[in-house]
């Protein structure tokens, strides 16, 4: 191992102020952990009613260890289903896990399954609208799931998108419990991503036939395990590792391989120790300030997914604890780019891993400073456990030391030789509020754009008026009344081709929106979740077309050039309807009324800072 460096004084400077913010709500998060945390199996409390029912359904040994009131129990929550490639590997985890876990010494029940839904399937589509409300939907199936009081500890099982966050928002109410997350690996590479990339490209010029997109696209997702470019599910599972809520390098393991399964027996019996008393730590107190720092760290190094800023200070609130754009901003400014996983560059997570991937990052990471090395994980006490790579060895699992170096320095570098000098993400402020943009993939002539805006309150509306021709020009496209109020915040990823290709043509090209982009989101220069959000009354919903607007990321600006009280005095537009029906819709107009700000996590649950910053108009 090289010398290691102390630790950066930003990444302590934001980790302190994290923890100072957060002393009070993180005390009574921990007070109440605590007050629910058992001594030996939680079930021995229980009346012999209540507990008869949670063993009725069992049979042989496992039925005699509930009964025995002396083992373990281990729930497993799934989002297990056979339509999405990213989930059909754990039609077969249960029946491995509770024999894993029986050999272990402890008791394994299914406690429930929770919903996964596609964001690549409901993309542009109304059911696209249900995605980010899926995420605090998950969160309380979860709960749910927990709730019976029979489980000493918890096996979560999920990959994608929202999925993900809402198993760790919803087993943060259960923060007595310790927890691990079992990923269920990549599909293997398909379709090389500029390839694909070119296609969409072709078809959104009317280029290429639906049936030559179609076959690019089943070439790209064709079999069982999570897509391979670098969107929200793989940053999920990167940065969960980080976290050390996986075991080490088990994030980018095949479905389907001898190891993937090894990896899956050998968490089942570790929750057992843990849950046994052995190092034990439950979720709740593993995922703290420190932890949670170096999730942001890892997802800037790699370009990880916009998304985050959505899902990370939301799972942050269900542990107690703040944290805000601004701590994402000011770690990005010092955590140099590592990789280049599509849409950052053509690799895929197959390439990223085979060049060293996780353990190699890690490495890099904590010798440079830039990641806390005294944290707890589920593998023990200290974030080296992550610089160790599983292997197979006579048909045991072992760990060995991962390269320190990267084996392909074209998709993963090290601290002294990155791709760039900065993790690429960035907050960006103005008379329009508080956006996000990933510059990583943007390349630097196209991160400042002044343009006139276009302005649309559906996204296909502006596909229809780029085909009719009437968009080839410099261009700000503005997409309002997306954020979560006004229609769950839907992704916006089906831009991303038409705008392209006004990039390609010459033209200055970005995006303005109070909605969401795709963890895929490319080289258009994008300020996205924007808040406060058009529909609850933010300055978006002032802009007309024509507006001049200055986008400029390297400054961390953003702006509608008109005159201060001219736009003041400007009638809003109208907002979202308040009424929306079909595709599942009319059953989370509760949630449109109850969600947070963008900024604060875009959930429904009780944030933690309710008050707005104050530079920004309300």
């Amino acid at each position: 191992m090289a010398t290691r460096a102390a630790i950066h004084p930003v990444v302590q400077q934001v980790t302190d102020r994290i923890r100072s913010r957060s002393e009070q709500t993180r005390r009574d998060y921990l007070e109440r952990i605590s007050a629910a945390a058992a001594d030996g199996p939680v079930r021995s409390g229980m009346p012999c009613s209540n507990l008869a029912h949670g063993f009725a359904a069992c049979s042989g040994a496992d039925r005699i260890a509930v009964r025995g009131e002396t083992k373990p129990g281990v729930a497993i929550v799934s989002a297990y289903n056979d339509m999405l490639s990213a989930h059909q590997p754990y039609a077969e985890y249960p029946a491995q896990i509770k024999d894993a876990v029986r050999e272990a010494g402890g008791v394994a029940q299914f406690a429930g399954g929770v919903p996964a839904m596609c964001d690549g399937i409901t993309q542009g589509r109304a059911g696209m609208e249900l995605s980010l409300f899926s995420r605090d939907v998950i969160a309380m199936a979860t709960g749910v799931a927990l709730s019976h009081e029979m489980f000493d500890g918890a096996l979560l099982l999920g990959v994608c998108d929202k999925i993900v966050p809402g198993l760790l928002i919803g087993a943060l109410a259960f923060g007595h419990l310790p927890t691990i997350l079992v990923p269920a690996g990549p599909m293997a590479s398909g379709l090389p991503n500029g390839e694909k990339s070119r296609i969409r490209q072709l078809f959104a010029e009317g280029k290429a036939t639906r049936e030559d997109l179609l076959e690019a696209e089943s070439a790209s997702y064709h079999s069982p395990g999570t897509c391979t470019f670098y969107g929200t599910a793989n940053s999920n599972q990167l940065v969960v590792e980080v976290m050390g809520l996986h075991l080490p390098g088990s994030s980018f393991v095949a479905p389907g391989t001898p190891l993937r399964r090894a990896l899956t027996e050998e968490a089942s019996r570790r929750v057992v120790r843990l849950a046994a008393g052995e190092e034990h730590t439950p979720i709740g107190r593993l995922l703290d300030e420190r932890a949670l720092v170096n999730g942001v760290v890892a997802l800037l190094a790699t370009g990880g997914s916009t998304n985050h800023t959505l899902h990370l200070p939301a799972i942050a609130a269900a542990a107690g604890i703040e944290l805000t754009w601004d701590d994402f901003a000011e770690l990005s400014a010092i955590v140099p780019s590592l990789s280049r996983v599509y849409p950052n560059g053509s690799a895929d997570i197959n390439h990223f891993a085979a060049a060293g991937g996780v353990q190699t990052l890690v490495g890099q990471l904590l010798d440079a400073g830039l990641l806390h090395p005294d944290v707890h994980t589920v593998a023990g006490f200290g974030l080296d456990h992550y610089r160790k790579q599983p292997f197979l060895e006579d048909g045991e699992l072992v760990w060995r030391d991962a390269p320190a170096e990267s084996l392909d320095p074209d998709v993963l570098r090290g601290v002294q030789d990155p791709f760039a000098p900065d993790g690429g993400l960035r907050v960006l402020r103005g008379n329009l509020g508080s956006s996000v943009i990933k510059v990583s993939a943007v390349k630097p002539e196209n991160r400042v754009v002044t343009a006139p805006a276009r302005v649309f309150d559906d996204q296909h509306d502006f596909t229809a008026l780029f085909r009719s021709g009437e968009l080839d020009q410099d261009v700000v496209v503005v997409i309002r009344n997306q954020g979560p109020q006004a229609n769950g915040m839907p992704e916006l990823h089906g831009l991303t081709p038409a705008l392209g290709v006004l990039m390609d043509r010459g033209h200055q090209v970005a995006l303005v929106t109070d909605g969401r982009m795709s963890g895929a989101s490319g080289k258009i220069p994008a300020a996205i979740q924007l808040t406060p959000e058009a529909t609850a009354g933010g300055p978006l919903a002032r802009v007309r077309d024509g507006d001049m607007i200055r986008l400029d990321a390297e400054q961390g600006t953003l702006e509608v050039l008109v005159g201060d009280e001219d736009f003041a005095a400007r009638e809003p537009a109208r907002g979202a309807p308040a009424t929306q029906h079909g595709t599942g819709r009319e059953l989370f107009a509760a949630f449109r009324r109850a969600v947070g700000r963008a900024d604060q996590g875009a959930s429904v649950f009780a944030q933690q800072r309710t008050d707005a910053p104050s530079d920004l108009p309300v």
